[in-house]
């Protein structure tokens, strides 16, 4: 008789133990749960950023365009057989000021490499896209393609036709007229990857 009960009570869990089990097992599957809804969260976004940065523009020709203001005319047309840095800015955007030393440098450096950057403006007036080609010496081609404001972005022309409404945005285009890059927000142009990645291209 003792046997018998020592062997149940070895063969089966206290109500303590099973509670202890049941929590375990609970806390596993919610571990379980939240560790796999985290890593579809990660998945999503990591696609998300990469259609970010890779959109269906990429790998295919770029769109033609003509602008004309009161300086100049230029065409994406001119420029076959170029590297084009395409980019879209504007005067009143602090991430366009904060590239445009780094633009220029790589400009200057480029240049002789058959690489030409092509900033095309948005700003509406003419006046104050004047001023900032003026103040800040800028030595790259530049045109303005007036923009019209909306609350939540900047409807121009050109940059309507590359699906760009928010600035600065930069295309790199290959000298087949393909477009194989698309830069979001301010750039540093002349850290080493970019220089490389622009010489061979």
């Amino acid at each position: 008789m003792t046997e018998t009960t020592i062997g149940s009570v070895l063969a089966k869990p206290s109500n303590l133990e099973q509670s202890e089990i049941r929590v375990r097992v609970v806390y596993y599957i919610y571990v379980r749960f939240y560790s796999l809804a985290l890593l579809l969260f990660l998945i999503v976004g990591a696609s998300a950023c990469y259609h970010g940065s890779k959109p269906s523009a990429i790998d295919r020709p770029a769109p033609d365009f003509k602008v004309q203001d009161s300086d100049r005319t230029l065409s994406l047309d001119q420029f076959k057989g170029k590297v084009v840095v395409l980019n879209f800015w504007a005067s009143w955007c602090p991430p366009c000021v904060e590239e445009l030393p780094s633009l220029m440098r790589m400009q200057t450096e480029l240049q002789s490499k058959g690489v030409v950057v092509l900033g095309i403006s948005v700003d509406a007036d003419a006046g104050d896209y004047e001023k900032f080609l003026k103040d800040h010496n800028v030595n790259f081609l530049t045109v303005r393609d007036p923009g019209r404001q909306t609350k939540s972005e900047v409807i121009a022309e050109v940059s309507a036709k590359y699906g760009t409404y928010q600035f600065p945005e930069t295309y790199i285009i290959d000298r087949n007229g393909m477009v194989r890059r698309k830069l979001i927000g301010a750039v540093n142009f002349t850290q080493p990857e970019m220089m490389e990645y622009l010489s061979r291209l």
